[in-house]
């Protein structure tokens, strides 16, 4: 279990009126927290103060739609490999969906849908198909940055889609992070995160708030997981070959003292850093399209030029994400300060 560095006190007089409960002990719960399958509807609220993008190619909205805006899912999961996510946006549905042989992502307002076949394999769980649609995953994100000099304690206990909760709130003590603070709703049966709420270190709404609106941990019945295309939906074909079957790879973790040039992959995401302070590193963009008359140029023609031993690059800030990128094709992305991009960029291969 990850290290804490304050542990708040036991949960006296919430409402409801649950048994108390110390921040250790509900943290060590929610970090074994195991169901069998769940269903239900997640409604996302994000405000991340992402400026818009001027000329962004049709249908990038869907690379950030967790990003602004307010957003409802139907989620459904099975062990050890059935997911389903189907979300309602502008009267156009879009379904991502796998029953462990096969996967698809369906489009409505394109009437096209890709259907992956996955070769057999020895089963795991499986990557949640959109994991910012599921509490879970996105409350492991912030769980996996706790440290020495994180606040952990139990600040209450709320209702959540019809269910008791213990509200456990997790506060930064660095102030190289953007994340003021993020309280984790878990439930009190099943110590799965139930809701998680993003506070930013400068003012007083959420930035991101993900959480169940309904939800049963019944396991969905088989037939949830199946796909048939509409008729006169365009179907593609794709086969995945075995040694390539998709499966989530841990970024590769890159200690100043043991950084090599050369050795990150392109593409192939590294995290620089630890904690609340890990920066993501991306070699390898089309950073050509940023420039010029691509679609990012108006942007970036008003952010600052930075430079550094790392080289030369472009700031772009919000409230909560910043973002640096290099003129060699590199992209820095994290929940962090400016200067900590640039300190993570002198430390990252090349």
């Amino acid at each position: 279990m990850a290290g804490v560095g304050a542990l708040g006190p036991v949960v006296a007089d919430a409402s409801p009126n649950l048994p108390g409960i110390s921040a250790q002990d509900l943290l060590a719960k929610v970090q074994t927290a195991k169901v069998d399958g769940l269903s239900g509807t997640v409604r996302s609220d994000a405000d991340l103060g992402l400026p818009a993008i001027p000329g962004a190619p049709a249908g990038s909205e869907q690379l950030t739609e967790m990003l602004s805006g307010q957003h409802t899912a139907r989620v459904a999961f099975a062990s050890p490999d059935k997911a389903r996510v189907s979300v309602l946006d502008n009267q156009a549905e879009r379904v991502w969906t796998t029953d462990g042989k096969s996967a698809w992502a369906y489009d409505s307002s394109r009437r096209e849908a890709v259907k992956l076949t996955v070769p057999e394999h020895k089963t795991t769980k499986p990557d949640k198909v959109v994991p910012s649609y599921d509490p879970q995953a996105v409350a492991k994100q912030f769980l996996d940055a706790i440290d020495p000099t994180t606040k952990v304690e139990v600040s209450g206990t709320e209702k959540v889609a019809g269910r008791d909760a213990y509200k456990l709130r997790l506060v930064p003590k660095t102030d190289k992070t953007t994340v003021g603070s993020v309280t984790l709703a878990i439930d009190s049966m099943t110590w799965v995160p139930l809701d998680v709420t993003v506070m930013p270190r400068t003012g007083n709404d959420p930035a991101l708030e993900v959480g169940f609106s309904s939800v049963s941990f019944d396991v969905p019945a088989a037939s949830t997981f199946t796909f048939t295309p509409p008729q006169g939906v365009k179907v593609t074909d794709k086969k995945v070959p075995s040694q390539d079957r998709p499966k989530r790879v841990a970024p590769k973790q890159v200690e100043p003292k043991q950084t090599k040039p050369g050795t990150a992959k392109a593409d192939e995401p590294t995290v620089i850093g630890k904690g609340w302070e890990s920066v993501a590193m991306i070699r390898g963009a089309q950073t050509g399209q940023l420039t010029g008359n691509g679609p990012l140029a108006q942007l970036l023609a008003k952010a600052p030029t930075v430079s550094g031993t790392w080289g030369t690059g472009k700031v772009l800030t919000s409230k909560m994400v910043s973002a640096l990128i290099t003129d060699d094709g590199r992209v820095f992305v994290g929940l962090v300060t400016p200067d900590t991009l640039q300190a993570a960029a002198a430390k990252a291969p090349r």
